[in-house]
């Protein structure tokens, strides 16, 4: 038997005497706004699936759009912006963490679950709302905070793919009266484990905070390209600085 249940949130996760696998799929969406101045379930039954020596990735292209909005009636699916504030750039780091398991039953309320495939899907969403008078200088800002957003996902795969081969081949004890029931809880807190790993490991936030700093959120003179290259600059350096007190 295969289950499968969706858990979806917005920002940025048996048996008789034979082998029986699951599914959960859990759905986590990173949300970034930058701005300038001037869970749902459901369950589905399907084929069990062979065991893999190895996650699956998958990477969506980014999706980009730029959406003019009246400062005096704004569209209601636009993120609030505080006074002062004229243009922003939204960015959604999207990730879907899928986890298969294989379960053997050893009597009526114990079985042992082995994951045999982790797959995750990982997009992003930027949107920069601006007014239909935008001047140049702010919109470079937001195409700043895009290409930030932009930086971090070029490794998102990687880093979606490290987390998800530490549960590749997991053994998991499962116990109670309904199995069932203990197998999806099990799978769904593995799901939620993965896309929170990647939600915390995949931080654009101090970036995005350090470009609003050196350019004053735009009111400054700084180029925006220079300071995008700036901040780039200075997470490639501190990428490569060793530990403060390294082992002897």
């Amino acid at each position: 038997m295969k289950e499968e249940a969706k858990v979806t949130s917005r920002r940025f996760l048996i048996f008789c005497a034979g082998l029986i696998g699951a599914v959960i799929l859990v759905r986590v969406s990173r949300v970034w706004l930058g701005t300038a101045s001037l869970s749902r379930i459901g369950a589905t039954a399907g084929a069990l699936k062979a065991p893999a020596s190895s996650p699956i990735i998958q990477k969506q292209p980014i999706n980009f759009v730029t959406r003019t909005f009246d400062p005096a009636a704004p569209p209601p699916d636009m993120p609030p912006m505080a006074p002062g504030e004229e243009a922003a750039c939204e960015s959604n780091f999207k990730s879907d963490a899928s986890v298969s398991g294989q379960s053997q039953q050893s009597d009526a309320t114990h079985a042992t679950m082995t994951i045999t495939q982790v797959k995750v899907t990982l997009g992003l969403d930027i949107t920069i709302w601006a007014p239909p008078d935008v001047t140049q200088h702010v919109m470079e800002h937001e195409q700043g905070h895009r290409q930030i957003s932009e930086y971090y996902y070029q490794t998102a795969d990687k880093l979606a793919e490290q987390i998800a081969e530490q549960y590749m081949g997991r053994q998991v004890a499962i116990s109670g009266p309904d199995l069932d029931s203990a197998s999806t809880g099990a799978l769904q807190q593995m799901s939620q484990e993965i896309t929170d790993e990647y939600n915390r490991e995949l931080n654009p936030d101090p970036a995005q905070l350090r470009f609003d700093a050196v350019t004053d959120h735009s009111r400054n003179d700084v180029v925006a390209q220079d300071a995008v290259a700036q901040i780039l600059r200075e997470l490639t350096l501190a990428s490569n600085v060793p530990a403060a007190n390294p082992a002897n």
